[in-house]
């Protein structure tokens, strides 16, 4: 078994840096068996947040990126065919629940309700995965911990988490850290000093006060680490932000110049 989960097995730490009680709730959650759900704009640190617990526990990880072509069969498992003839294979979920890694269903609100839903008998008491095409009743290894993940900011009513999925999850919400948090996780992860990094930070803010106001979303922390990169490796900051920063973000040409603007004004 230990073969099986290897290549799930996080070998070395990934970098987190803690900005509260969340690392402490998470540990107390998976001890008691409690799925989680992490809130919070994209590119704040959820997936490394998981990574990082997944790594300080030992555990295995397996990570499903949803999206709305996902049926539950993706994540239970199918019959398949080969040489030798029909076989079953389990799906990600399947595979967490029997060897006891930690799944994690990132953006779970992209896949269809009616996929989300194969989720229930394993968050709550029975702790269970119904294999009906197969003819077997998975009890959840006991180091089997679910956790998912969504953007509060980018759902609607036609695409949001039911009341019925929602409360069989424990929730921790993220936001992008405190100024000076933010400016040391960006000039560790790029590997750039602190003050260049402070001036992106400083961007950002600047960007995050345009939502709803023309961005849906502003500069997220990981396209800050992408900027610094780009720096590090000698590109002039103000193209390394155009590049990095404010074309990914928008089309809007009065919105660019704005950003723009905005970038010209720190470098």
């Amino acid at each position: 078994m230990s073969d099986i989960l290897e290549q799930y097995r996080i070998s070395a730490e990934p970098y987190y840096r803690p900005v509260a009680d969340e690392v402490t709730l998470f540990e107390a959650a998976y001890a008691a068996k409690m799925p989680l759900m992490l809130k919070g704009p994209t590119g704040c640190g959820k997936t490394r947040f998981v990574e990082h617990i997944a790594w300080w526990l030992g555990k295995p990880l397996v990570t499903v990126a949803c999206n709305e072509d996902m049926t539950a069969a993706d994540l239970v498992g199918r019959f398949l065919l080969d040489a030798s003839g029909t076989r079953w294979q389990d799906g990600p979920l399947a595979f967490a629940a029997r060897h006891g890694a930690i799944c994690y269903l990132d953006e779970v609100v992209e896949a269809r309700q009616d996929t989300t839903v194969v989720i229930h008998p394993l968050t709550d008491k029975r702790r269970a995965l119904p294999l009906e095409k197969k003819g077997e009743f998975l009890r959840a290894h006991p180091d089997f911990h679910l956790v998912i993940s969504y953007n509060p900011g980018y759902q609607s009513l036609m695409k949001d988490l039911k009341q019925s999925t929602r409360q069989r999850f424990g929730a921790l919400d993220f936001h992008y850290p405190a100024h000076a948090v933010e400016s040391e996780i960006v000039a560790h992860e790029a590997k750039i000093d602190v003050a260049t990094a402070d001036k992106l930070v400083a961007i950002a803010e600047r960007s995050r006060n345009l939502k709803g106001h023309g961005l849906d979303e502003g500069l997220s922390t990981r396209m800050l680490i992408h900027a610094g990169e780009l720096i590090a490796r000698g590109v002039v900051p103000l193209a390394a932000c155009r590049v990095a920063l404010v074309r990914p973000i928008t089309d809007d040409p009065d919105m660019r110049d704005a950003l723009d603007a905005a970038v010209a004004t720190f470098f």
